[in-house]
């Protein structure tokens, strides 16, 4: 699943250099037929739709699986109840060798926030009928793509992430798919969870830092202050930013992190930067 985002394509990239057969599921046929012209299946299935994806998972070794991100969901996060009563279904249909789902630093947190919509995704799936492991990555440094327009124009970055010191969690999306294509590959039993950063922790300043050095400009992060935030989101088409603002707060208040060791993806904070503003440039 997601094969046609950053993730599910840089797995199904590393099992296909492998020599495996991969299936693609998609929502749009369409969007599977470069995947097919490289010797993919292809499978139509909605995340919701708990019998097409029994049908898409049916008769594999292994499947990679995650939802579309829920940036506003609503009150309660019935999005989030719906995605997992469907994936539990499916999987308990199907009976794949064994499953990772790709869930999200924080889901572990017992305060309320954005990313509570994988607890629960994950409350549905802990106790599946095969194997699964829960793959949580950090802070997705791809994040920064929002931010090249403000480096490169104004040399000035606002930040919700704060203080502007405070290093955090981030991983590339390259190293959350190469290692879900590792941890596909490996065996085990029941429920395991597996938390994945980066080479090294990133502060916004650091960001900051990255985008002068990428650009050959002088590049500062502006602190947001958090009086404002939920007026600003309103403003920006949010109908229940509470949410994101939680999320925020827990990464900046240290309550979203990870609790033990994380596995190390290798790529850089700087090599991301560089590409994010490259694709800028040609889009």
């Amino acid at each position: 699943m997601g094969i046609t985002g950053n993730v599910g394509g840089r797995v199904a990239n590393v099992l296909l250099s492998e020599g495996k057969r991969v299936r693609a599921v998609v929502r749009d046929r369409e969007k599977a037929r470069a995947w097919e012209l490289r010797g993919c299946e292809a499978a139509v299935a909605d995340v919701e739709d708990a019998d097409a994806l029994a049908a898409a998972l049916a008769g594999a070794t292994a499947a990679f699986v995650m939802v579309p991100p829920v940036f506003d969901p609503a009150p309660e996060f019935p999005e989030a109840r719906r995605m997992g009563k469907a994936l539990r279904s499916a999987i308990d249909r199907a009976r794949p060798g064994r499953v990772v789902y790709m869930s999200t630093i924080g889901a572990d947190a017992t305060q309320v926030n954005l990313l509570t919509q994988h607890t629960i995704i994950e409350g549905a799936l802990k106790d599946v009928s095969v194997p699964i492991a829960f793959l949580r990555p950090a802070w997705f440094m791809e994040n920064f793509l929002w931010d090249v327009a403000a480096a490169r124009e104004t040399g000035v970055i606002p930040s919700f992430l704060q203080p502007l010191d405070k290093p955090l969690p981030m991983v590339a999306t390259a190293d959350i798919g190469m290692v879900a294509a590792q941890i596909l590959e490996e065996q085990w039993d029941g429920c395991k969870t597996v938390d994945l950063e980066g080479p090294d922790r990133v502060s916004p300043n650091m960001a900051a830092a990255a985008f002068a050095k990428a650009l050959g400009r002088a590049v500062r992060m502006d602190a947001v202050p958090r009086s404002e935030w939920e007026a600003l989101f309103k403003s920006q088409g949010m109908k229940n930013p509470v949410p994101r603002m939680r999320m925020l707060d827990g990464f900046n208040e240290g309550w979203i992190n990870f609790g033990g060791a994380a596995r190390k993806g290798p790529t850089s904070l700087e090599t991301v930067v560089e590409a994010l503003i490259a694709r800028v440039g040609t889009a």
